[in-house]
Parts: C-alpha cells; structure tokens; sequence
C-alpha cells in the first residue's frame, strides 16, 4: 500500500476504546496512521505490516462495545441467562501463518484463512487455529467460520510468482465461493516474495 507523506499523519497511538479491525472487529490498541482520506490504518507508517484498515468502534447509548476475544460460558453473567457447561470458547482472530527459511528453500508455502459464515470477512490465521476449525474442535467457535487453505508461491520470477498466487486465489473465489477474498489480501500476490 503506498501513500505519499504529505497524504498521511503518521505515528499516532490508541490505548483502546476507539477503533477496531475493520475485517475482524476486533479492538485495537497500538500505533495508526490516517489518510488525507480519512481512512485509518495500523501501523506507524503505510511501511509497517501488516497494514489492518480500521474502523470508529460500533457504539451502543454514546458508550463503546469491546468484545471479549474470549467468551466464557462460566462467568455468572452468562449462566444467569444461558444454561451451558462451563468452557472456553475462542473466536479465531488475526495470526497469519509467517513463511519460514525451510519454506522459501521449498519455494512455497502455506496460507490458512477463514471466512465468517453469514458475512463477508476474512481473516487470516495459523494452522493450529485452522485445524481447531476444521476439527470442529469444541473450544472454538466453529459453526461460524468457513476454515480453508491455498499454497502461496515465495520465490522465482517475480511476475511469475504473481501470476500463479493470483490464478489460485480467483480459483479458490470460485471453487468456495468466496467473494472478495481477492481484495481482502488487497490484490498483493507477491506477499512474503523473495
């Protein structure tokens, strides 16, 4: 993603309470920067990664909605309105699957992801997470996500690289039926390329 300086203000911090991942919902603290736009973005400059757009958090009577990445079924709150064993539930949020030295030697790699069932959003996670989905293991939220996987091509002719990432994320679109997962990894086909 490139932006000119003169278009961005850079290095600003949130401690919370203002924004969340537009793709996930998640709440976000840390360092962003904003656009002459309007947009804003993680990271302290359009250079840092991953660049996660993010949105005002949803708000609820003038006060913010933080959602606990873990729900617990055990907590009081919870058991006073639903009858539930006491567990863990996780929700899968952002953790990509970063290539490795052995991976670039192998040339490829790959890339786990998982669409929410009932809307469009996207997010990419780690393979432990994937198989936790895949599993229908009980300490995950499951039954909301769509888990899939595509390999991710690292090194040769750059264009090449590009080439072939592009043809299997639009099959992927097709096969899965996926729409816009081509712009949620916002067209970058060579990500990771070496």
């Amino acid at each position: 993603m490139y932006f000119p300086l003169s278009q961005i203000t850079p290095n600003l911090h949130t401690n919370g309470g203002e924004f969340q991942v537009e793709t996930t919902g998640q709440p976000y603290v840390g360092y962003y920067f904003t656009t002459s736009t309007g947009q804003v973005f993680s990271g302290r400059t359009p250079d840092d990664n991953p660049v996660l757009e993010l949105t005002k958090l949803i708000e609820v009577s003038t006060t913010s909605v933080l959602l606990p990445e873990v729900i617990t079924l055990g907590d009081p709150i919870y058991n006073n309105t639903v009858k539930l064993p006491l567990n863990t539930i996780y929700k899968p949020v952002y953790n990509p699957n970063v290539p490795t030295m052995s991976d670039y030697q192998t040339g490829e790699y790959r890339r786990y992801f998982c669409k929410k069932t009932n809307e469009i959003i996207y997010i990419e996670i780690d393979k432990n997470t994937f198989d936790k989905l895949a599993s229908k293991s009980e300490d995950i939220l499951w039954s909301l996500y769509q888990p899939f996987d595509i390999p991710w091509n690292l090194t040769g002719n750059k264009e090449q690289v590009a080439r072939v990432n592009r043809n299997i994320v639009l099959l992927t679109i097709e096969n899965l039926k996926l729409p816009q997962f081509d712009s949620y990894l916002k067209f970058d086909f060579t990500k990771y390329y070496n």
